[in-house]
Order: structure tokens, then sequence, then C-alpha cells
């Protein structure tokens, strides 16, 4: 199982030290969410933030827009040096553009889908993305409890993926610990985000070696 934790529950009053044991872990990623108050209800960080970040993590950037018309920060995302830019199905009417620009721009194309949002929504997208995020929460908020029906969804996810010519990795976002992630696994998640539970941890390196063993 690949890890990716979310720098949305790091300590932001001291992140050196928060991202030099993300560079010494068995990370895989680092998870940048970036939010924007209207699309989700909370603003998290920006580029002057990302591009901080960027220059210390030597893991690769996993980049979550959680934001209306992303498609406006495809350069300023590539210029991060990030290897994936993920954007809300929800906020991109014309997906497959934005999808091909992400391309364009030499990064890998990533497509989240909220609780609500069915993953048959993802059949005519499914074959021409390199990830799928599931929100196992609702978006904009640290901390919340997983969402259980997200097991199924990925159950769903996984059959579409096997059916079709596509290659997408599976990601999921939210509540992930080693009990969900352990449900998670099984359904067929390549990739696990996980905030609280591993930046809350006592020993944030056992923990994110807890997922990566799954």
């Amino acid at each position: 199982m690949k890890v990716s934790p979310s720098l949305l529950s790091a300590n932001f009053a001291n992140l050196l030290p928060e991202l030099e044991m993300i560079n010494r872990s068995n990370a895989d990623y680092l998870h940048l969410d970036v939010m924007d108050g209207v699309f989700v209800s909370n603003i998290s960080f920006g580029f002057p933030v990302m591009k901080a970040v960027s220059k210390v993590c030597t893991k690769p950037l996993d980049v979550h827009l959680m934001i209306v018309e992303p498609d406006k920060w495809i350069s300023q995302v590539r210029d991060l040096g990030a290897e994936i830019m993920n954007v809300h199905q929800e906020a991109c009417p014309h997906l497959h553009s934005v999808v091909q620009r992400i391309h364009n721009a030499g990064m890998k194309a990533g497509v989240t889908i909220n609780p609500a949002t069915p993953v048959a929504t993802l059949v005519d997208i499914v074959e021409d993305v390199d990830l799928i995020l599931i929100m196992s929460v609702n978006p904009g908020f640290g901390g919340q409890p997983f969402i259980e029906h997200s097991v199924k969804k990925v159950r769903e996810l996984r059959a579409l993926i096997d059916s079709t010519d596509s290659h997408a990795l599976i990601e999921v976002d939210g509540g992930v610990n080693d009990r969900t992630g352990a449900l998670l696994a099984e359904a067929g998640a390549d990739i696990l985000v996980a905030g609280s539970y591993v930046f809350g941890a006592e020993n944030p390196e056992a923990a994110i070696d807890s997922l990566a063993v799954l």
C-alpha cells in the first residue's frame, strides 16, 4: 500500500520538523489539500506555503485542489514540481479538457469525487486519468469520522477499472487509520491519505508503516 500523509494535519507553527519526518519516513507522497472557502467551507494554504514546502520535502507532491476553477492553476502546480494534480469532478464542467491540460503540463492527472457522487459518473473519464480519489469524508476539514459506505465505492471503482483499459490508481482520503485502511486495502485501494492518524500519532513514522504494510 502506498501512503500519502496529509499536510493539513501537520503543526503549521513548526512545519520543518514535520517535513523532515516525512522525508525520513516510508511515505510515498506528501498530500497537499488546497481549499478556497468557496468549493469547500474552509481555507487551508496557498502557493507561497506550498512553494516553501516543495523546497524541503523530498517526497513527490500529491496536490489536491478543493477549489473552483482548478484549471486556472495548472502551471502553478506544475512549477511546484508536483507529480500529481488532483481536481474535483464536481468543480470541472469540462473535465476531459482539464485532464488533458494536466497531462500536457507533464503531471499525472487525478480526479476526485465527493461522498455523494456515484462511481458511475466516472465511466467516461476512467481510462484517461492516472488516479481517482474517493473522498471518505466530506471535504473541507480534517479529523472527520470515516464514511463506511466508502468501502463499497472503492469496490465499485475497482470493478470499473478492472473492466476497462484503465490503469488508474485508487486513492482514498478521510478518516483513514489502521482499521479503515485495512478495509480499504481489501476493497482494492492503492493509496491511502492519512492526516490526523499520522501527524497526531506519538510515533508518526510507525503510523505510516502500519498503513504501508496493508
